[in-house]
Parts: C-alpha cells; sequence; structure tokens
C-alpha cells in the first residue's frame, strides 16, 4: 500500500506534537535550580511536584559526579524512587554521608541531581511516552568556605579578573567557589549577546570567553547565576589588557 507525502505528513503531525507536548510540559517538577549542600549543615530537602491534573507518576532521583556516573556516595538522594498521585507534592532528600569529609576542604565539590518522571503505562500500544529527566547542579561546600552574607558588595565573584588575549577575553577565577555565567550584556539592559556560549569557571581556573573583544562594550557585562538561582551582572573596567570588576547588578 502507497501513502503520499500529504498523508504521510498528517499520519505525523499527531505524534510529533505529542512529543513537542510532552517535551515543554514536564509533569514532576523540582522547587530550584541548583543545591547548596554546606558542610555540618545535615541534607537539603527539595520539593517536587505532580503537576498532572489526573494521572499519577514516579519520581526516580540520583546523584552523579561531573563526569555523568551514577554514585551512592558521598552524598545520596532519598528515596530514590517514589510515587506522586495527581497534583501531590513530596520531598527528596539530598544527604551526605560521613565520608563527604574526604572531599577538598579548600574549594568547592560539584555533583548532579537528577530528577526522572516515569509515567503511568499507557492502555494504547500508539501512544508514545517518555520519561522526562531534570537535572541540576549540587555544590558541596566546607565549612570554611560557607558564606556568612548574600550582599553583593561581599560575593566572591567581585574577585574575578578578565584578560584580553589577541581578540578573546580570558577570565580568572582565583576564588574557591564554582561560577556559572549564562550570558554576556553590552550594558545593563536585557538586551544579550546571542552567540555567548554558558560556561562554569572551576576554582582558581582560567576560561576562554567564546565571543570576541569587539561583541562588547568599553565594560564588558557578564551574568552569573548565584546560590538561589538569580541572575547577577558583572561589569569589568578595562586597564589595557586587565579588567577588574567594577559593579555587581541582580538583573
Amino acid at each position: 500500500m502507497r501513502l503520499s507525502v500529504k498523508k504521510i505528513s498528517m499520519l505525523a503531525f499527531p505524534l510529533f506534537s505529542l512529543f513537542f507536548i510532552e517535551t515543554v510540559n514536564a509533569a514532576v517538577s523540582l522547587d530550584r535550580t541548583r543545591i547548596i549542600l554546606n558542610e555540618g549543615k545535615g541534607s537539603v530537602s527539595l520539593n517536587i511536584t505532580n503537576n498532572s491534573p489526573d494521572q499519577p507518576y514516579l519520581a526516580q532521583a540520583w546523584i552523579e559526579d561531573l563526569t555523568g556516573k551514577k554514585i551512592e556516595e558521598p552524598i545520596l538522594a532519598l528515596p530514590p524512587i517514589q510515587r506522586l498521585e495527581k497534583n501531590e507534592q513530596s520531598q527528596i532528600k539530598v544527604q551526605p554521608l560521613d565520608v563527604v569529609t574526604s572531599l577538598p576542604q579548600d574549594r568547592e565539590s560539584v555533583f548532579y541531581f537528577n530528577l526522572r518522571e516515569i509515567p503511568p503505562r499507557s492502555d494504547s500500544d500508539n501512544v508514545l511516552q517518555i520519561a522526562l529527566q531534570t537535572r541540576v547542579k549540587i555544590f558541596y561546600r566546607p565549612a570554611s568556605l560557607i558564606l556568612a552574607s548574600d550582599k553583593l558588595e561581599l560575593a566572591p565573584q567581585n574577585k574575578l579578573t578578565l584578560e584580553k588575549q589577541g581578540n578573546n577575553y580570558v577570565m580568572n577565577n582565583p576564588t574557591p567557589y564554582n561560577i556559572t555565567f549564562v550570558s554576556a550584556k553590552k550594558d545593563f539592559s536585557d538586551n544579550t549577546i546571542e552567540a555567548f556560549k554558558s560556561f562554569m569557571i572551576e576554582p582558581n581556573g582560567k576560561e576562554k570567553i567564546n565571543i570576541g573583544v569587539n561583541q562588547f562594550n568599553k565594560k564588558p557585562i557578564l551574568t552569573y547565576i548565584n546560590d538561589y538561582g538569580a541572575q547577577i551582572d558583572i561589569e569589568f573596567d578595562c586597564k589595557s589588557t586587565q579588567c577588574t570588576v567594577s559593579k555587581l547588578n541582580q538583573s
């Protein structure tokens, strides 16, 4: 039996629509975009919600290291799997184990928390089901690095510097903290530089910014994510090839 292109398109459209709708509407949601785990403060409780108005979901949780390998120490996610009824809320604990003290004490360590939603089995054989997954970073912070204040003027990001090397800036992070940058701007407006690629710079690390110096104005502005998931703009003041932080501003 032969099908015309028009008929094939009409048959394929409902399948594509289902895939698109499921992709942008995760049923099980997490209450944050990052997790800060402070030494000596015990576990962190995460709130999860089944937003489906008509069916239950399973919620599966686990921890990975930076390479994407699933681990069971020094941090655990408990419970590893649970059932959420429609519109139900629940919690998952990110629990440090005793061996967490073996992690470096002079800098943050980074892990990934994963949350996968598993839908109930469909009664129809012609339904495409997708298990969507949320992945956020866990920052384990030794006691000596726990921040005593959330004031911008005291933020460790004030110590960042930029160095002009050829047609690019190279960021230097002299702090013991991992810092994630998500956008670049010409000024403090909401207009971002589209070609910019987000990155995380490690403690005492250097990172070459992918866009050229000429894409910025005289004072480069880069946006990072703070402990609460808020976006903070950093403005740099440049003299010759060296740039230091001149201003921090919440977006």
